[in-house]
């Protein structure tokens, strides 16, 4: 059994086969994934896969890497929350990679994003990319240790994945891991407990080898365990079994 904790399979590359993705997601023993929000106007296709499919669930929130778009507000944020299906608040973050000048318009914005995620007692879907002092800092101020979350595609330093884990954060690996450039990154997927770690696609980007640089979808979410498997020394189950357990745990999702 596997899970995918982070897909956009709502995004316009998926149209026109959305049933045949779902039906090749069981084929491939994947029995749950989680779709992320990244912008207002787009979160109702996501929460319209979430109840077309039970097992599909969703996010609220608004990307870092979007700019001079309607901003989320605490309210907005917790309104959108308030769907049952919603299970977290994100994908936020800070991303000073794809942007930059004055980004503190996108601290503000992850702020709210935390603030919201306290209010209704829901964990983060955390994105951080070339910004992880400045993301665990108002982690760390904003208190995002009262709910939680993950800390998604996961690309960072061990120490950062120990701040963010004495923080009470997962740390979720995509295809990213098995990429022959990726050495260091599987160094910190050795490391790391199994009990505090998660898989994902973040399809349609990312897809693992042996499909890199095709679309990325939720059924190829077992070759992320079988990479992280085979640099641990365990079988692929063992890892499919303890992330799908973490994601159940973490978003209050029943198996």
């Amino acid at each position: 059994m596997f899970v995918d904790s982070h897909c956009h399979i709502n995004f316009s590359d998926f149209a026109d086969d959305t049933a045949e993705l779902v039906a090749r997601m069981a084929a491939a023993r994947v029995t749950h994934a989680m779709c992320i929000s990244v912008t207002y106007p787009e979160w109702p296709s996501v929460v319209a896969l979430a109840e077309r499919y039970d097992n599909i669930y969703a996010t609220a929130g608004v990307h870092p890497d979007y700019e001079d778009i309607e901003e989320p507000t605490v309210a907005s944020l917790l309104e959108r929350a308030a769907h049952p299906k919603v299970q977290a608040i994100g994908e936020t973050g800070l991303d000073y990679f794809r942007l930059q000048g004055d980004l503190s318009w996108q601290r503000e914005r992850f702020r709210r994003h935390i603030r919201a995620a306290r209010e209704c007692d829901k964990p983060l879907v955390i994105h951080t990319r070339s910004a992880s002092e400045d993301t665990l800092a108002i982690m760390r101020e904003e208190r995002a240790s009262e709910v939680g979350g993950v800390m998604h595609c996961f690309t960072e330093t061990w120490d950062v994945a120990s701040a963010a884990m004495d923080l009470g954060f997962h740390i979720s690996f995509s295809g990213i891991v098995s990429f022959k450039s990726a050495k260091d990154l599987r160094a910190v997927a050795r490391q790391m407990p199994l009990e505090r770690m998660l898989i994902e696609t973040d399809s349609p980007y990312l897809a693992p080898v042996p499909y890199r640089g095709k679309r990325n979808e939720p059924s190829f979410v077992p070759y992320v365990a079988a990479a992280i498997a085979a640099e641990r020394g365990v079988d692929v189950e063992t890892i499919g079994a303890a992330t799908s357990q973490n994601f159940f745990s973490l978003f209050k999702v029943n198996p």
